[in-house]
């Protein structure tokens, strides 16, 4: 299992989590917002029961130790087939998967239902060759899946799969596009320092003010006195 970071965002990662060999979180933060990019493995068809509750265990914690408030993405390959079309799924899916629904691919879209995500590969209408994920000889499936959290779907500008380009063997690179609006910093307003006039009420001040306005016989503006007074 590996998880490519690009070297602009090397400098931003705050946390390394690797839970197993099936699943890792990585937490980036990102012009103040934390991202946190969860990669996972499901075990294949063959392995023990035991290995697989396993994985759903450690991915579930590792999900709900993330807080709601920083941002959750999940590139993973879940050995399923979440099926074309979304009949009675439509809060977690759109209708451009690929193929038919299997038992592994239902348990995607409970687990995106349980934790309130979205199969965000499926909300984009694309040709059947950037949406094929395995590639090996005549068969042609659909297994790896990005999933975030269905609040911050809007977010998502685009998730295909890039034809020609593998990351293994069989599989095939799956890209998503990520738009975040960066935090808008407060900008301080200088402003000139107020003359406080209501000081000319007590007895001290007042008395210093008629003492300089009387002092010499030097002409100045008014003004400009009782505003230097003022300030002191």
């Amino acid at each position: 299992m590996t998880l490519n970071t690009p070297e602009k965002y090397s400098e931003s990662v705050v946390e390394v989590k690797r839970v197993s060999d099936r699943v890792m979180n990585v937490k980036l933060e990102v012009e103040g917002m934390m991202i946190n990019v969860i990669s996972a493995y499901a075990p294949q068809v063959g392995c023990e029961m035991e290995e697989k509750k396993r994985f759903r265990s450690e991915l579930d914690e590792v999900v709900d130790g993330v807080p709601r408030k920083e941002r959750l993405v999940i590139r993973a390959d879940f050995n399923g087939h979440v099926g074309e079309g979304n009949g009675g799924d439509e809060e977690v899916m759109r209708r451009y998967g690929l193929q038919e629904r299997n038992v592994k691919g239902q348990m995607v879209v409970d687990f995106a239902k349980r934790m309130e995500m979205a199969v965000v590969k499926t909300y984009f209408k694309k040709k059947e060759d950037h949406r094929v994920t395995y590639k090996s000889g005549g068969r042609c499936t659909q297994v790896d899946y990005v999933l975030c959290r269905r609040c911050n779907l809007k977010e998502i500008g685009d998730c295909k799969v890039l034809a020609g380009d593998s990351i293994a063997r069989q599989h095939r690179m799956v890209v998503c596009r990520m738009v975040l609006e960066a935090k808008k910093k407060r900008r301080r307003v200088r402003t000139e320092r107020r003359i406080r006039w209501w000081k000319l009420k007590e007895e001290e001040c007042s008395v210093r003010f008629r003492k300089r306005s009387n002092r010499g016989s030097v002409v100045v503006k008014r003004c400009w006195v009782i505003g230097k007074l003022l300030q002191e």
